[in-house]
């Protein structure tokens, strides 16, 4: 009897699931096939994919959402695609791109060369894309350095709260006016901080191998929000 499981994956522990569970659900899946990994995409050594891995069976069927949840190296991903659907002779859909969907091509020649074809180039891009944020990164470290930008965080904290302060102005969770009056800061010495923030947080997000997009996608931004405000008032409150 054959089996559907669906994979889900994300960067962090911090950031959400639901989304691709939801839509996990939607296709059928029992929560028990659901597999779920918060760890980076840059290779495969997560424990509940390894443990997805020998479940499957052939003619079984692989859900994921986006490619990039499988993984974001192109010869990793590749490499895992062909043990999946080669080795194990196990289907794959990829719900976010119908051609990545190895159940249409059966023995046809041409679908499967298609569907080769997509592979490669999603992959492609998706192992760009985590280059490149890298690489934006260290140029921008060297433009800073090069105008006498320092980094680290700053020697004098203003505010116990600024950081989630902050975050909720990156996130245009709250408008500028009232993060200056909550930290009782002029614009320029509230910007002249935010820097120092937005360096550690963007190296972070580095760091798991995501970029800003990603990661707020993958965020439940109103459970974030209670969460800092709950925080910054239970911390000022007098």
């Amino acid at each position: 009897m054959t089996a559907t499981y669906g994979y889900v994956r994300v960067s962090s522990t911090d950031q959400n699931i639901d989304r691709q569970i939801t839509e996990m659900r939607a296709f059928g899946i029992p929560d028990r096939c659901i597999f779920v990994d918060k760890k980076s995409g840059s290779d495969f050594d997560r424990p509940a994919y390894r443990k997805l891995i020998r479940k499957l069976r052939k003619d079984d069927l692989l859900v994921v959402k986006s490619i990039d949840r499988l993984g974001r190296n192109y010869i990793a991903i590749t490499a895992e695609w062909q043990l999946i659907t080669k080795q194990i002779e196990c289907d794959i859909l990829v719900l976010d791109m119908p051609l990545l969907d190895t159940r249409i091509r059966a023995d046809n020649l041409m679908g499967r060369f298609i569907s080769d074809i997509v592979l490669q180039i999603l992959s492609f891009v998706a192992e760009n894309e985590r280059e490149n944020i890298k690489r934006r990164q260290a140029e921008g470290i060297r433009s800073a350095k090069k105008r006498g930008v320092r980094f680290g965080r700053p020697s004098v904290v203003p505010n116990p709260c600024f950081d989630e302060i902050c975050l909720l102005y990156l996130l245009r969770l709250l408008p500028l006016k009232r993060v200056l009056r909550m930290l009782r800061m002029k614009q320029s010495t509230f910007y002249k901080y935010y820097q120092f923030f937005r360096e550690r947080f963007y190296a972070g997000l580095d760091e798991r191998n995501t970029d800003f997009d990603a990661w707020r996608a993958d965020t439940d931004l109103k459970l974030l929000e209670r969460e800092l405000k709950g925080k910054i008032r239970d911390t000022l409150r007098p």
